[in-house]
């Protein structure tokens, strides 16, 4: 839940929620086996904007640190281009999860990659 919030912060990163965010959004309370209670929470959260003060940083495991900035990457290519306030809400999200900077930049690097192959796909 804690991934699935952080998420709905990331969507919000460039003043508003695309449809294809929310369907990645959507695919992961699959993805995740989300609850019918949980989904619904999900959904709620993400009806109004949210930042990077939302981010529950303290339910956050270490890998989770890690699998949320790769997700996030991914995020704010779904739209088709990833713009300057998404990039730098990525740079602050790294801050606030104390990812170092080499690691962060790797984990970036290797979902940017991703995110692109992705996107010629559809």
């Amino acid at each position: 839940m804690a991934i699935l919030k952080s998420l709905v912060a990331v969507a919000w990163a460039d003043g508003r929620v695309a449809d294809e965010e929310t369907e990645v959004i959507e695919a992961l309370l699959q993805a995740f086996e989300a609850t019918a209670s949980e989904s619904h929470e999900i959904r709620k959260f993400a009806e109004e904007k949210k930042s990077l003060d939302d981010i529950p940083l303290t339910e956050l495991s270490f890998d989770d640190r890690r699998q949320l900035l790769q997700h996030a990457v991914l995020l704010t290519y779904i739209d088709g281009e990833q713009d300057a306030s998404e990039k730098k809400f990525l740079d602050d999200l790294c801050e606030r999860l104390r990812i170092p900077a080499q690691e962060s930049t790797a984990l970036m690097t290797q979902a940017e990659d991703r995110a692109k192959k992705f996107l010629d796909l559809l």
